[in-house]
Order: C-alpha cells, then structure tokens, then sequence
C-alpha cells in the first residue's frame, strides 16, 4: 500500500509540473485571463474542445496561438468567413493524373487534419458551414468521397466567437455547441491588468515562448486524468446536476421549470466528470471532490441549455439556472 500510495503521489506531481509549465510559457505572452487559461488547460487535458466567447480585442485568438506555440503539435487557423465552404475545411476529392495519362481522384486534405485548430470567429460563416466541425470533433475522423480519414492525434478544437447579437454572426447548432467540453465567457479586464496588457504590448520586446509538451505527453496526461476516482456520491451528484436542468424531471427546481425549454444532454455528465477529474489532479488529489463539480458545472453547462421564451423575455441566462442548480448541491 505505502508503495502505491507514493507511486499516485508522484503520478500527480508530474501531472501538476507538466501543466505548470505549460500555463507559465503562455503566461510569458498572456496577460491576464487566468481563469480563462485554467479551464482552457483543463479542457485540453480532459480531451475535449473549447469555446470561447467575447468581444473583439480580449485576447481569445491570442490565448490560442501562444497556447499552440508552447506545445510540439501541429496547429492551423481557419478564419470563418460567411462565404467559407465545408470543403474548405475538411478538404476535398481532387482529379490528379499520373505520369502514364491516367486520371484519378484523390482526397486533399483540408486544414482540419492538424492537432491544434484554431476556428477563429466561428460564428460568423453559415450553420452548414460550421456542421463541417461536427464528425471530427466527436469522432476525430472526416469522411469524404465514401471513405473515412482519421484525424492526427491529439485533436483539439479551439473555437472563437462574438456574442451572436453583433452584426453579420450566425448562432451555433445545438448539435454543434454540444461538441465543445466548455463554453467559456472571456471577461474584460480591470483596471490593473488592462495597464499591464498596455505597457506589455505597446513596447518593443517580445517574449519566445518554446514549446514544453509534444502530443504523446499530452495523450499520457489525459490516461491519467481517466484514471482519477470519482465515489458513487459524487458521481450521482453530477447525473442529479445534469437531469435538474430538464423542467420535465422530479429533481427540477422552479426556475428551471419555469425558464428552461430543454436541458442538457448526457455528454454535459460526461463533460462535467471528465473536467472535474483534471481539475482533482490539479489540485493535489486523486479523487474527485463535490468542489471540481461546482466549478466545472458553468462552463459544462451553459451551452447545453436552451431557455424558452419566458426565460429570454426575462434576462434570464443559462448562468443563473445552472448556478442555482449548484447552489442547492450538497456535499
């Protein structure tokens, strides 16, 4: 037992030293966003993708590509464009001919097929265009041509976008939302931290940042966040989580039945515990406590609700009903 006891210790302390670093080499370059940064991290190491939404200017496409340049991966952006095409993305059959005369179709493949996607403003290209995402982000394969091509792994979807009332944004499918891990909220920055990001960018230095973990590291990483424990009461409070945002369930409270028109789908669960065992190791512990469910719950959630109208009319949001879901949780 002593030996396995020190063997967790040190799968943890490792854990905990190869995400420090990483979060220190994007820090060179990041200001600020710490939170943000956090559950981006979280997010990579649990496996899933991320969303992050805000206001031109508060640095989401920056987090991303210095993310990119701390890690040995393949990364490539895609500015989503109204006129942007699927093809564009996944990539196409294209007719190519051999030294012989003979012609062929052969598959190109799109920027998709890289282990770091940036989808830069995603909101702003069609529904159709952004459905494109939807088969690699679940599956980590594209299909094309009646043939399936599997995407490099890691695979990590890293999406941007304005809030949808701005001028000339599309919503996201349900369908695509439910892909992404997290849903995060960029905030702007105080006062102090906007000076910071003032003197920092309007200077003549720039930091390098060198890359710190390669794709087998993080996929080693990710194993080990699968192996976390999770007790049967914590597990059941997070299945009770998930079945108290659907207004038809006992467990509902009043404003989510009132409010809300459709809760969130299993993988909102699987979301929350996957997140939640990241955040244990981070932490300093192999198990999963009632605390990592309640801070992960917002940004597993948030996208997976849709209110109805009562709820809109009022200025109710997402954040409200699953923060009065946390509130009620016991330990």
């Amino acid at each position: 037992m002593p030996d396995a006891t020190a063997e967790i210790e040190a799968r943890i302390a490792t854990f905990r030293e190869r995400v420090d670093r990483l979060r220190a080499e994007v820090h060179k370059v990041l200001v600020g966003q710490d939170d943000t940064l956090e559950l981006v991290l979280i997010a990579m190491m649990a496996g899933g993708h991320a969303l992050l939404e805000g206001v031109p200017g508060l640095g989401k496409t920056l987090l991303v590509r210095t993310l990119a340049r701390a890690l040995d991966l393949e990364f490539a952006r895609i500015q989503f464009t109204p006129d942007l095409m699927p093809a564009d993305i996944t990539g196409t059959n294209v007719v190519v001919e051999d030294e012989r005369g003979q012609r062929s179709f052969r598959f190109q493949r799109g920027p998709v097929f890289t282990s770091i996607l940036l989808a830069d403003e995603i909101n702003r290209a069609t529904p159709k265009t952004q459905s494109a995402l939807l088969e690699a982000m679940q599956e980590g394969t594209v299909t094309a041509g009646g043939a399936m091509h599997e995407l490099p792994q890691p695979f990590f979807v890293l999406a941007t976008q304005n809030p949808i009332e701005m001028e000339g944004t599309y919503p996201l499918p349900e369908a695509q939302l439910d892909r992404f891990l997290f849903k995060l909220v960029v905030p702007f920055p105080d006062r102090a931290t906007l000076l910071e990001i003032l003197g920092q960018t309007t200077g003549d230095g720039e930091a390098e940042v060198r890359p710190v973990l390669d794709g087998a590291a993080i996929l080693e990483l990710r194993r080990l966040a699968r192996q976390v424990l999770v007790a049967r009461p914590v597990a059941e409070a997070a299945a009770d989580l998930v079945l108290a945002t659907h207004p038809e369930a006992p467990g509902a409270t009043d404003s989510v039945k009132r409010f809300v028109r459709y809760g969130a789908s299993p993988r909102g669960g699987q979301a929350i515990l996957l997140a939640a065992k990241v955040r244990a190791l981070l932490q300093g512990r192999y198990n999963v406590a009632f605390e990592d469910l309640r801070v992960v719950a917002g940004p597993a959630l948030r996208h997976r609700i849709i209110l109805g109208f009562e709820g809109e009319a009022e200025g109710v949001t997402t954040d409200d009903v699953v923060a009065g879901l946390v509130a009620r949780m016991k330990d």
